[in-house]
């Protein structure tokens, strides 16, 4: 067991979590997503658990006999939370957490510290209603299962807080003070605080009717990031990394289409178009569909991919007969090869479809068409890659070569 693991606690969504630290392994990768329950987070750069005492048995589990566990950040964390662990009545010394102790430590943080969502708290029966008629209308509007779920989590966070107070009764003020409280007092993200604003717009405005709710209480201003991009010697670097050639033609699509990861997943056989070159991209974003070329060095990748795997339904299956690859394994397989490449920057699939829209844009290729391939419904968005494109910055020279000469 050469593999070592490293546990630290972490806050994530508003919630305790066990953080999840190693040096990239396939092998790890696969035994936290389909035996420890564990998930992959690209803010934190890890995989994460609950932290709670199943999560953590599942997680010591799943890595027996595979991986050395290192657990003393997380006890440490735990004896500071609990100041000592109460073993049959008698306290104990903090020197004496031993690893079989942990379990009990984070039995009684659980039982302190309850996770915030919904499924885990208990909602008192004046606001029994909120979220199934939340969830009833959201479906009727053709919500994506994403969206859905992040809605109901950021109205049961105001939920549980209200306790007996009825959600239906508050007023545009009360929620005011509430946004002000997951500010100072949470810390929630300019984009977390976007989410839970949204969820509780939708409720009060399309499950309520009550028109205009929200119009007098303002959004907190976004910070605007720039793409994270790679060169095209780092993409070159990072395929040359990959031998397996199904996972070389989904790193191919998303570079060389454009493609969003769950878009790559989601590929059938029906919408490959090998006479005229094409793809179709299916349901993407906002439920849009697209057309995307593919170039003829693609071409040939994906017909040695065919040739070699023979798909019967999705273009890219998983482990289960027709059933589509999982979309964390597909950002694993990114993480992996960045790691055997060398490659330093942060970043996930995500960066491939920001590269080719950079790499256009530095071609000289006209913007309007990136955002057809890239499929934004608004010119602003394909517009931030001008931020990034070294087309016209490059030959720029700075005024300090005017004075160049005169420094001696």
């Amino acid at each position: 067991m050469n593999n070592l693991v490293t546990l630290k606690p972490i806050q994530h969504r508003d919630r305790e979590c066990i953080g999840i630290y190693y040096d990239n392994s396939l092998l790890l990768n696969d035994l936290l997503y389909k035996h420890a329950g564990a998930k992959w987070s690209r803010t934190k750069r890890s995989w994460w658990i609950p932290l709670d005492r199943d999560s953590y048995q599942r997680l010591t589990t799943a890595l027996k006999g595979k991986a050395r566990i290192d657990n003393s950040l997380l006890r440490e964390y735990l004896e500071k939370k609990n100041e000592a662990v109460v073993d049959d009545g008698q306290s104990k010394p903090r020197n004496e957490l031993s690893k079989n102790k942990v379990v009990r430590v984070v039995r009684k943080t659980e039982r302190a510290n309850k996770a915030t969502g919904y499924k885990n708290e208990k909602i008192d029966a004046v606001n029994a209603h909120v979220l199934p008629k939340m969830e009833e209308q959201l479906k009727l509007r053709g919500y994506s299962p994403s969206t859905i779920r992040t809605y109901l989590g950021e109205m049961a966070q105001l939920i549980c807080i209200l306790k007996k107070v009825s959600v239906d009764r508050l007023s545009p003020e009360h929620l005011r003070r509430y946004l002000v409280y997951c500010y100072e007092k949470l810390h929630l993200t300019e984009n977390t605080l976007h989410s839970r604003i949204n969820a509780m717009k939708f409720y009060y405005e399309q499950v309520l009717k009550r028109d205009k709710f929200f119009w007098d209480i303002p959004r907190p201003k976004k910070h605007i990031q720039l793409p994270k991009v790679l060169s095209k010697e780092e993409i070159a670097a990072l395929l040359r990394a990959i031998t397996n050639v199904k996972h070389k033609t989904m790193i191919m699509l998303g570079y060389g289409c454009g493609l969003r990861v769950s878009e790559i997943t989601a590929l059938r056989i029906m919408d490959l178009d090998e006479n005229r070159r094409l793809l179709t991209v299916k349901k993407g974003k906002g439920k849009k569909d697209r057309i995307v070329s593919l170039s003829p060095v693609m071409l040939v990748m994906l017909r040695e991919y065919l040739g070699s795997y023979k798909p019967t339904n999705f273009l890219f299956e998983g482990q289960g007969p027709g059933s589509a690859y999982s979309v964390r394994s597909l950002e694993s397989i990114i993480q992996s090869a960045k790691s055997k490449a060398g490659i330093k920057k942060e970043g996930s699939m995500h960066m491939l479809r920001h590269s080719f829209a950079t790499h256009l844009l530095d071609r000289g290729t006209d913007v309007v068409f990136i955002q057809k391939l890239l499929g934004h419904n608004n010119i602003k968005t394909t517009l931030r890659y001008l931020h990034v494109t070294n087309k016209d910055i490059a030959s720029i020279l700075s005024p300090i070569e005017d004075i160049r000469d005169l420094l001696g």
